[in-house]
């Protein structure tokens, strides 16, 4: 069951300073995932004990690219971002993961 609510963990420069800085990790996670079930899901997989769930649904958004052929219109879909605070201590290694 935790397989179907992680999707990913969240690799960007805005992520890397909130985990090195304030132990929060950044996943995205299935639309229809509740916080109490995302608690489990990092619980279960990473052996660590969450603090706190904050969870956001992020827009889908347009996008435009230049090509030969002219420009390309296309859709990016909406997704569901998690913000896991784990308690004092606890890490979680996103690189070294598989």
């Amino acid at each position: 069951m935790t397989k179907n609510i992680l999707i990913k963990s969240v690799v960007s420069e805005k992520a890397e300073l909130l985990s090195e800085n304030r132990g929060h990790y950044t996943f995205v996670v299935n639309s229809t995932a509740n916080k109490i079930q995302v608690r489990n899901a990092i619980e279960a997989r990473y052996g660590v004990t969450v603090d706190s769930v904050n969870t956001m649904n992020m827009p889908s958004k347009s996008k435009n690219r230049s090509t030969k052929s002219g420009i390309v219109r296309g859709r990016i879909a909406g997704f569901k971002k998690a913000i896991v605070t784990l308690i004092e201590g606890d890490t979680i290694d996103l690189y070294n993961e598989y």
